[in-house]
């Protein structure tokens, strides 16, 4: 028997070869100086320039408050106008309410003080309807035009969070998002702190550009020593 040959088409295997943490292109643009600069969002379908609004929320509490006082009311109205035509009295409280309405003043103390709380139940109802609210959820990059999704703040602390752990010579972290920017502090055990910092950035811009947000937020990095025990 002989021996099989080797065939002349066999290629070698490619060797993928990690990036030295706080090198490449990302490093350089996240430098000590840059740690607050905002990244460049991704691209989005539909959306060229990665906006999204934000969510609105469905008010349920409130809407549901306010179905609740007008039922009541009108229905405390609706009888007593019912009492009335079959012959009763009307109610008291109709009766002394339409007496302090024709009688006092409009300077009287009592109805400035009810016209206030009208406004400002008018005026609070008005900003519920006028903002979008649920500013826990952060809009993320569509990928389908009639597909919207979301991510909670705190699931995107939490990314972050673990993201940051991963660096070394980090002991703690804490992670805030908000609409517009990631606050991260941490605490270094070990290390020079600007490689930590560095090596902060760098790990965590990847990781914001990998949560698709958007509108990706800017991002600060605090690193310090962790404080002396007494």
């Amino acid at each position: 028997m002989s021996e099989p040959q080797g065939s002349d088409d066999t290629r070698k295997t490619p060797v993928l070869e990690k990036p030295e943490p706080g090198g490449g292109d990302d490093a350089g643009a996240l430098g000590q100086s840059a740690s607050s600069a905002a990244y460049e969002p991704l691209g989005t379908a539909g959306d060229e320039d990665g906006r999204q609004g934000r969510f609105w929320s469905a008010r349920r509490v409130p809407a549901g408050i306010l179905a609740l006082l007008l039922l009541v009311a009108a229905g405390a109205f609706l009888y007593d106008v019912v009492a009335v035509r079959a012959g009763r009295t009307a109610l008291y409280w109709r009766t002394w309410l339409a007496r302090q309405l024709a009688e006092r003043p409009l300077d009287d103390t009592a109805v400035l003080v009810g016209a206030g709380i009208a406004a400002a139940i008018g005026l609070w109802l008005i900003v519920l309807a006028a903002t979008p609210g649920l500013r826990d959820v952060l809009p993320m990059r569509r990928t389908h035009a009639d597909v919207r999704a979301g991510l909670h703040r705190g699931a995107a602390a939490m990314a972050l969070r673990d993201r940051a752990m991963e660096v070394a010579g980090v002991q703690s972290v804490r992670v805030r998002v908000k609409r517009r920017k990631v606050d991260v502090r941490a605490l270094s055990h070990f290390r020079e702190l600007d490689d930590v910092r560095a090596d902060l950035d760098t790990t965590l811009a990847d990781g914001i550009k990998g949560l698709g947000l958007a509108r990706s937020p800017a991002l600060s990095v605090h690193v310090a020593r962790p404080g002396k025990k007494r």
